[in-house]
């Protein structure tokens, strides 16, 4: 008896034969390109502008170098003036320390707190 599900009909499974080596299969055609475009005088061919100079323009303003310089002025009037009173001092001072000082502040700070809390404890007599 033979497998009844089966006809000679069928296509075989793609690895059941040998196959090729490669390298033997023959390149596809390529798709047409383009040509390039032949150069034509270049409009870069001239000497470019110096950056910084003392250029025709300078006495002229764009508006977004007038905003950008308004924006710095802005920045450093309000910084100017937080810095004035009690409040804009001692943030000053404590943007100003450095990561030892804080921690030896906060020390100093914790140390006294123990302190004072023995202190307490020897008055009630614990």
């Amino acid at each position: 008896m033979g497998s009844f599900c089966s006809k000679s009909a069928n296509p075989t499974e793609p690895f059941a034969q040998p196959g090729r080596v490669l390298g033997t299969n023959p390149n596809p055609p390529q798709a047409p390109r383009a040509s390039l475009p032949r150069k034509v005088g270049s409009s870069q061919a001239g000497t470019g502008r110096t950056l910084g100079g003392q250029g025709p323009d300078q006495g002229k303003s764009d508006p977004r170098n007038a905003a950008a310089r308004a924006a710095e002025e802005r920045a450093a009037k309000q910084t100017s003036t937080a810095k004035k009173g009690k409040l804009g001092s001692q943030l000053a001072a404590q943007k100003a320390q450095t990561r030892n000082e804080t921690l030896d502040e906060v020390s100093r700070h914790n140390r006294a707190a123990r302190e004072a809390d023995a202190a307490a404890a020897a008055r009630r007599w614990d």
